[in-house]
């Protein structure tokens, strides 16, 4: 298999695993699930867990691994990208103290149903709008210093960066339809948040107001 075919075939897996994930995601599905099974509502966002896990492992295993070393820095520079890719990890556990693990991965919306206090029109999840911390500097900051996260590497393989790049489309398209769900449930409020904080590169905490 040519360089060409095996690039192509990283990004048809990664694109079918957006596609798919995206959909899974969607509120007209959860809005199916909730009429003909509400049963399955409270471990919805488990499962979707659980199946992008498996699903995006066996995407990394059926990637073709193009050998094609691009960089590999050198003491000190490569010290110095592993400096910023810290930070970058920083940048997120920042965020969790922001973010609700429990109720993103799905155990706080089980815990509800066994207390009997689970509504049913949250869908997946009882979704809060942050305005702080690191979510003034961009609304997607967990996106963000993810992909800088990966992006900071002493050595980069082709594979590698075509997976990057994928990645970062994909948080990309995901942060558009995760924030038309924001505007369904928060209307103007997060209209008006939108205009003020970009969605992933915080430019402005650069600019001078006038």
């Amino acid at each position: 298999m040519t360089v060409v075919l095996q690039a192509l075939l990283i990004i048809l897996l990664y694109a079918a695993f957006g596609a798919v994930h995206t959909v899974l995601a969607g509120l007209g599905l959860k809005k199916k699930v909730a009429k003909k099974y509400p049963a399955v509502m409270p471990y919805y966002r488990l499962l979707y867990n659980l199946f992008a896990l498996v699903t995006f492992y066996y995407v990394y295993e059926l990637s073709p691994h193009i050998d094609i070393k691009l960089y590999d820095l050198q003491f000190p520079y490569d010290f110095i990208i592993l400096f910023f890719q810290v930070q970058m990890l920083l940048g997120i556990l920042w965020t969790l103290r922001y973010f609700d693990a429990k109720e993103f991965f799905g155990f706080s919306q089980i815990s509800r149903k066994l207390d009997g206090n689970y509504n049913l029109s949250s869908y997946d999840e009882d979704t809060k709008l942050v305005i702080k911390g690191p979510y003034l500097w961009c609304r997607h900051p967990l996106y963000l210093f993810f992909i800088l996260f990966l992006a900071f590497r002493p050595y980069m393989f082709l594979d590698y960066l075509i997976s990057l790049v994928c990645i970062t489309a994909y948080f990309y398209i995901g942060s558009i339809y995760e924030e038309k769900r924001m505007i369904e449930k928060f209307g103007d409020h997060y209209r008006e948040y939108m205009k003020h904080i970009p969605r992933l590169i915080p430019y402005h905490i650069f600019i001078k107001k006038k």
